[in-house]
């Protein structure tokens, strides 16, 4: 069986850098090297190299994190390359990636999410009229970061201003949200037009973490997941229908994980990541081995749903 050629893109040069570069690594150790010819490429340093390998690439697996990366810009790129490519194209990574673009259609698609205020850097922000609108305490993130960068959870007042100062140091646009103290849970959802609800996850982060914050995700053993999640029937069920709902929502394709917090029975969305951490132990993974699918076997099912997905996409170009 002739092998697919495939490249592999990790690094990049946002502050999720290093999360990348680890899970690229893995990936590789991962992927069937029977099956595949692979050919690592760091966005920082190899985007020449990628555009002149171009015609001997058959597919490309995209283990980048955050701005240049998760955005749509790399997804732009392999477009124009004619380089099948796993999950969301252009229009659903730059809408999931940007947290208020994707608060705005959860809204009009009757998705729950948490109360919110939005800021640009040019605007003048008054921290005591945010507390009367939506109380204490409060989520300050910046509106384009991930894995939690420039995140903070405020409890008092005068520490307002301090979060916003440092969300500003990662985007030009701060959304400042209700914080809801609940269960965390996540869901996966994977596939391209038939969609599959992966077992959900619940997550505790451990002693000192507030919410699921940058260690608390890298860190071995600062977090306890639990899959399936300790949820009953009704609410898992619900949590899944919401992950599907958000992933058909911003237009997304091949995988992607919703996280939610499940509060007095209640359940609201908090983002939609549309290329979850990769590494053997993250969350993604962790959920497709309960449902049946080993970490070699998922990849290999992302990078056939990519190829498929890439078919649609000859329609769009010019004979």
């Amino acid at each position: 069986m002739k092998k697919i050629r495939l490249a592999l893109l990790s690094g990049g040069v946002s502050s999720e850098r290093e999360v990348s570069l680890n899970s690229g690594k893995q990936v590789f150790e991962a992927l069937d090297k029977d099956k595949y010819d692979i050919t690592l490429y760091d966005p920082k340093t190899d985007l020449k190299q990628l555009v002149i390998d171009a015609d001997k690439i058959d597919a490309a697996l995209i283990i980048l994190h955050g701005p240049f990366g998760e955005d749509g810009t790399v997804q732009g790129l392999l477009d124009l390359l004619d380089i099948p490519y796993q999950g969301a194209g252009v229009l659903g990574s730059a809408m999931a990636m940007n947290k208020l673009v994707a608060k705005r259609l959860y809204d009009g698609a009757g998705i729950p999410t948490p109360s919110y205020l939005s800021f640009s850097m040019n605007e003048k922000i008054q921290p005591s009229k945010i507390v009367d609108e939506l109380d204490l305490p409060l989520v300050v993130k910046p509106a384009c970061a991930g894995s939690s960068v420039g995140m903070t959870l405020v409890k008092d007042e005068s520490d307002l201003q301090d979060a916003i100062n440092l969300g500003f140091e990662h985007d030009d646009t701060l959304i400042i949200e209700k914080y809801i103290k609940g269960i965390e849970l996540t869901c996966g959802v994977l596939g391209n037009d038939e969609l599959e609800a992966l077992p959900v996850i619940e997550i505790i982060p451990g002693v000192g973490h507030d919410f699921f914050d940058y260690k608390a995700k890298y860190v071995a053993g600062e977090t306890n997941e639990i899959c399936p999640a300790r949820i009953d029937e009704t609410t898992t069920k619900k949590v899944q229908e919401l992950a599907v709902k958000a992933h058909q929502t911003l237009f997304l394709k091949g995988y992607s994980r919703t996280d939610m917090i499940l509060y007095n029975q209640n359940l609201s969305v908090l983002e939609t990541n549309t290329i979850p951490g990769m590494t053997a132990t993250s969350l993604f993974p962790q959920s497709a081995q309960v449902a049946g699918y080993s970490f070699t076997e998922l990849l290999d099912e992302l990078i056939q749903l990519s190829i498929k997905e890439h078919t649609k996409q000859e329609l769009r170009r010019s004979t």
